[in-house]
């Protein structure tokens, strides 16, 4: 195994672990501190808000100085961040602790996407698929390995023990050898030259990416951050409700694994047309069902749909532009796509206070009847 994708593959289970690192902790760390649960939703709010400067920033820092010292960058920054979780004794602290990893993972994401291109090889959808199976991974061993790390060896002890794939991943960008990317100039037009960002904003594709991602986003945030109520209303216990979210990830994370195998090249806007669609007809089942089992059922089909939806579209993205544009157009991608994934569950979580869980899934349902509008002209302009 090459430097370059033993590096890929700990940068994709190191960002796949921050995904669920600050939910994996959070009760045990504001029993320590004595946080309450407003400023626990404030340090979920303030990753997101994070995310999107940073994300944009480390794709043109990477376009222009390479991908290697972001990378590098990033792992110092992911592990800094698990520093301050560990020797956290106050509020302040934790909040510095969030703003490092929503840092750290935003500059290793825009990183790894195109390097899994390199490390993987074969077409966009198979390595995006392949690197994305593997970041579920991350996200679904966390909470179960942060659960036991924390029981064994205390809060501090496991936290510290967590920082390691971000030493390792430091280490090896450090050491490994990093694929050349020439500079990307201004295109030139009969008007004259045109900057690289108004080349990426003046391209429609890039446009329909971002939007399709603006509403995937919040349509798979919704499920999986109201899963577990959704089914206990259906009269699911909690820990079977708990263990189908794990379920839901497993579908989520094995459907990656799959479409990475199965998906031929050039079908990749034919694939995220017919997701599109078939989501919408499951979340409006999700709305109008009434029956335990098949509630049960399409949380699992919507885990199973999800899951190539994303690396998929990013995969039509990626392959749209050269490779001197990759960093800033991933960046384009999450700033513009990551506004629907901030805005839109606040909206439902208010109208959910309202009405009913299942009454506000309506929104997410409008969400991916958007998807699969946005899906259509992808099919006919990429």
């Amino acid at each position: 195994m090459s430097l370059l994708l033993l590096l890929v593959v700990v940068i994709l289970l190191a960002t796949g672990m921050g995904t669920a690192l600050l939910g994996s902790i959070k009760v045990t760390l504001a029993r320590q501190l004595r946080i309450d649960e407003a400023r626990i939703g404030g340090l979920i709010a303030t990753f997101g808000f994070t995310l999107i400067p940073v994300i944009l920033a480390a794709g043109f820092v990477s376009d222009i100085a390479g991908r290697q010292p972001v990378a590098f960058a990033g792992a110092v920054l992911f592990t800094a961040s698990l520093l301050f979780f560990a020797y956290a004794t106050a509020y302040w602290m934790v909040l510095v602790a969030v703003l490092l990893l929503s840092a750290g993972w935003g500059t290793l994401v825009n990183v790894v996407n195109p390097l899994s291109l390199d490390a993987f090889g074969g077409s966009e959808a198979y390595a995006l698929n392949l690197g994305c199976c593997i970041f579920g991974i991350g996200s679904f061993v966390t909470p179960l390995g942060a659960a036991f790390l924390v029981r064994r060896l205390g809060l501090r002890r496991a936290l510290l023990l967590l920082s390691v794939p971000g030493i390792l991943a430091g280490i090896l960008a450090f050491v490994a050898g990093f694929p050349a990317v020439a500079a990307a100039h201004a295109q030139q037009t009969a008007g004259g030259p045109v900057p690289v960002l108004g080349t990426l904003l003046g391209d429609p594709v890039m446009w329909l990416c971002a939007l399709a991602l603006f509403f995937y986003m919040p349509a798979e945030a919704t499920m999986a951050t109201w899963a577990t109520t959704y089914l206990t209303d259906k009269g699911l216990k909690e820990t079977a409700a708990s263990a189908l979210l794990s379920c839901f990830w497993l579908a989520y994370t094995a459907a990656r694994l799959a479409a990475a195998f199965s998906f031929e090249k050039g079908s990749e806007t034919t694939v995220i047309l017919v997701l599109s669609l078939v989501s919408f007809v499951v979340w409006v089942g999700v709305v109008l069902c009434r029956g335990r089992w098949l509630a049960v059922a399409l949380v699992l089909a919507l885990g199973v749909i999800f899951g190539p939806l994303y690396p998929t579209l990013l995969a039509v993205l990626l392959a749209h532009f050269d490779p001197p544009l990759h960093g800033r157009a991933i960046g384009v991608f999450f700033t513009l796509g990551g506004l629907g994934c901030t805005a839109l569950p606040m909206f439902i979580g208010a109208y959910a206070r309202r009405t009913s869980v299942q009454r506000g899934f309506l929104l997410a349902a409008a969400s991916a009847a958007g998807l699969c509008v946005i899906a259509v002209l992808l099919r006919l302009k990429a």
